[in-house]
């Protein structure tokens, strides 16, 4: 199964009807490439023919990757995004600790929650736009999964639309496909790899500095095209990146590694195994941590 994309850089955007994105070079064989995630994917921008895989049909958490698909039903929905939204509290946290330094009361436009939710993944800023959609929260997961189905995203399933239910599953290999359908949209690519924000917002009124929570789209030496990031105990460090490389765009879809900046770690990896080099050796302690989540999913398995 392929999708059409948009192909971009800088600032054009070559629409092609049938057009698929293919690496000049054929990489390494894939037992080559040492990556500290227990699941991935690579594949070229619009393409399920992966470059590499690794269990990439196993269903696990995915964290705050959901707030891909939060984003995509946004946009679809054709709500404005300059409509201000009042913030109010997470109904459920689902006994996960979700701080956020936004004041109950405030109110924001849909694009700068959107920005919160992309950028720095905010949890509450995803949760506003699910509630203030018609028909609110329940609506939006209902969207969720029914937008889920079309993309034949069919190992996905969405319980909230901020990530912090564990029951919130995917694989890699749909996750190559919900990367492909949010690219098409410009606004959800800039947001998610804006490197910081300063947000001003009234009633009350105060500022609020917010970081990427992907370093890689503040080093000149990467060109990120998409992104976003994910962390759950449930589901490790998880990252979906779309990236230059080769002159190529590349989906990275990494799930399950220990470290904040594991994740970051495997993309270098990739991004060095794609241009025919040494990709690196993976951190002990990463090998440790992959041994013991395997070894204890099979036991629970056994059970």
């Amino acid at each position: 199964m392929r999708l059409n994309v948009c192909r971009v850089y800088t600032s054009a955007c070559i629409l092609c009807a049938c057009t698929f994105f293919i690496l000049c070079a054929t990489p390494a064989k894939s037992s080559e490439l040492p990556l500290a995630s227990i699941y991935a994917a690579v594949a070229p921008l619009g393409s399920t023919e992966t470059l590499y895989a690794r269990r990439s049909e196993e269903v696990v958490p995915i964290a705050s990757l959901t707030k891909l698909m939060t984003a995509l039903v946004i946009l679809q929905s054709g709500l404005s995004l300059d409509e201000q939204l009042q913030v109010n509290r997470i109904g459920n946290t689902f006994g996960k600790n979700s701080p956020s330094r936004l004041r109950p009361g405030t109110r924001i436009s849909r694009k700068d929650l959107l920005r919160m939710s992309l950028m720095s993944s905010e949890n509450l800023a995803s949760y506003t736009l699910a509630e203030k959609y018609p028909g609110g929260v329940e609506a939006f997961v209902s969207a969720m999964n029914a937008t889920a189905a079309l993309l034949g995203m069919t190992q996905t399933r969405f319980t909230d639309p901020t990530g912090l239910s564990p029951d919130n599953v995917s694989t890699a290999e749909d996750l190559l496909i919900l990367a492909a359908a949010t690219f098409q949209y410009p606004i959800i690519r800039d947001l998610s790899v804006q490197g910081q924000a300063d947000l001003h917002f009234r009633s009350p009124s105060y500022a609020l500095a917010y970081t990427n929570t992907n370093p890689l789209t503040r080093n000149s030496n990467w060109n990120v095209l998409l992104s976003k990031t994910g962390f759950l105990v449930e589901s490790g460090r998880c990252l979906v990146m779309v990236a230059d490389i080769n002159g190529e765009p590349i989906t990275m879809v990494l799930l399950d590694s220990s470290g904040r900046r594991t994740p970051i770690g495997d993309v270098g990896r990739v991004n060095r195994w794609l241009r025919g080099e040494a990709p690196g050796d993976v951190p002990a302690s990463a090998i440790e941590y992959a041994n013991g989540r395997l070894a204890l999913q099979q036991g629970l398995s056994a059970d």
